[in-house]
């Protein structure tokens, strides 16, 4: 099936059907409908290959896959991915995978792809101080978007991103603890130098500090992961003037922190069992809080990947007054988190 059999069942031009396909804001609605009602009779598939050749655009929009990780927090990029793949196929786009282990190796990787298959455009993940992927890609004029905040770039406009509002996350869930009664919160999260984890620390102390509340020797640092969390809480669990909550920057942190909270007495469990309350919440928001009662912080994911092809597909269409190389405000978009309530608090 061609396009011109296409245009032959619609009555059109070989130029209109192509319109329809390619620019249908050029059609009148009712032609464009009948062209596409005739696309739909016939079974015509466009020819990707041939698509390429004539408009030297791939369709194509490629990110990186993320290591599995301790299975919990891992799912969060698998989330994001689900959503990338449902918006870029709402603009006609397909998502292109890749595996890197550091930016060097990420570098290659893109390098790779561009060679055998072009990608129009890119979706980094996992910004970082330092970050060197984004320099790299701009300099060559590369289209693309990071999910996440440059957290330290050099002088000169910022590149487009999208990011979800971590230091907001952890004030709405100090908040709540706060007005629940709580006064020793205690904060468990990565050690300094997290662009993303320091984010997420600064809501806490800021808004203990707004209450009234000294932080200090209420945070523990720690790499991610449950048998880190676990030790860190027993660290505020056992203290001398001990924690009664404690907020988490990840789901395995507090996954962690509720058995130290379980194992002395103060846990909560899925049939309302437990002793003292030792409130806790994660953030992320995984499968393994909404299994286990955790109150936790959720990210908009689906919007965030939506927002990330939004930005592409108008830098890709030449809408350079919205897409902004300027660094306007149009390309950087901050989202909010939403503070779910379980039972762990």
């Amino acid at each position: 099936m061609t396009i011109t059999d296409v245009a032959r069942h619609a009555k059109v031009s070989r130029q209109t059907v192509s319109n329809v396909i390619n620019a249908p804001e050029l059609v009148r609605e009712g032609t464009r409908r009948r062209v596409l009602e005739s696309i739909e009779a016939l079974g015509y598939r466009a020819s990707q290959a041939a698509r390429q050749m004539r408009t030297g655009r791939s369709r194509l929009i490629a990110t990186r896959i993320e290591p599995a990780e301790d299975g919990i927090n891992g799912t969060i990029h698998d989330r994001f991915l689900h959503g990338l793949t449902e918006s870029a196929a709402g603009f006609g786009y397909r998502v292109l995978l890749y595996t890197a282990h550091d930016d060097q190796s990420e570098i290659a990787a893109v390098d790779d792809l561009l060679a055998a298959y072009e990608p129009d455009a890119f979706v980094l993940t996992g910004t970082h101080h330092g970050d060197v992927r984004t320099a790299w890609l701009a300099e060559r004029r590369l289209p693309f978007v990071t999910f996440g905040r440059p957290w330290s770039m050099p002088e000169g406009p910022s590149h487009p991103w999208v990011d979800v509002d971590g230091a907001a996350g952890t004030a709405a869930a100090t908040r709540h603890l706060l007005d629940t009664g709580h006064r020793r919160i205690g904060f468990i999260g990565w050690p300094t130098g997290s662009g993303v984890g320091d984010d997420r620390r600064a809501g806490w102390a800021r808004t203990l500090a707004a209450a009234g509340v000294d932080p200090a020797g209420l945070d523990r640092t720690t790499d991610d992961g449950v048998a880190t969390g676990e030790k860190a809480a027993g660290d505020l669990l056992d203290a001398d003037r001990p924690a009664t909550a404690l907020l988490c920057a990840s789901d395995s942190l507090a996954l962690g922190a509720s058995h130290a909270a379980l194992s002395r007495g103060g846990g909560w469990r899925a049939d309302g069992g437990g002793g003292t309350p030792i409130a806790v919440i994660g953030f992320d928001d995984t499968s393994v809080a909404r299994a286990t009662g955790l109150t936790s912080v959720s990210q908009p994911l689906s919007e965030a990947a939506a927002c990330c092809v939004a930005l592409l597909a108008r830098i890709l269409d030449g809408d350079e007054a919205s897409a902004g190389e300027d660094g306007s405000a149009t390309t950087r978009v901050l989202l909010q988190p939403s503070l779910v309530r379980r039972q762990s608090a």
